[in-house]
């Protein structure tokens, strides 16, 4: 995954709730070709007020272009922004998903952890992702290691 310097510099610049925004209108446009105010609104579970108030924001700082009653386009650096943070996201779900967290402590999980790991811990996880899913043997040692402490045997 790797977030080069440029990309990290900006991340620090984002507040959590810029990133969440960018990642809905990322998905959104992926999705459906395209982001309405209502369709992130609903997503987020936020007033379409706010929303807009977003938009305008992030607008000014160019990570989208936003002409009321038009719609919202992604620039070009809110899109890679968006995507980077997607990924980020699903590479935590992926994560947890192999250590067997349960859902629910997933999406809540994720939902804290995305905007306060920095970016070199975040390669450090995705690493650990690929060594896990390489090392299919390693995460069943793990896991039985985890299962033995929670037993009470080490």
């Amino acid at each position: 995954m790797g977030i080069n310097s440029v990309e990290m510099s900006v991340l620090r610049m984002l507040t959590p709730s810029m990133e969440d925004y960018l990642e809905k209108i990322y998905e959104l446009m992926k999705e459906k070709g395209y982001a309405r105010v209502s369709d992130i609104a609903s997503s987020l579970e936020v007033q379409p007020s706010s929303v807009t108030k977003m938009i305008q924001k992030l607008d000014e700082n160019e990570y989208v272009s936003y002409e009321k009653y038009r719609g919202i386009v992604l620039t070009h650096r809110g899109e890679q922004l968006g995507k980077t943070m997607k990924q980020r996201h699903r590479m935590l779900e992926d994560f947890m998903r192999m250590l067997e967290v349960g859902e629910e402590t997933i999406q809540k999980d994720v939902e804290g952890i995305e905007h306060h790991v920095s970016p070199s811990t975040v390669d450090v996880l995705q690493n650990l992702v690929l060594f896990f899913r390489e090392k299919k043997e390693c995460l069943l040692q793990f896991k039985a290691f985890c299962q033995e402490t929670s037993n009470g045997k080490k």
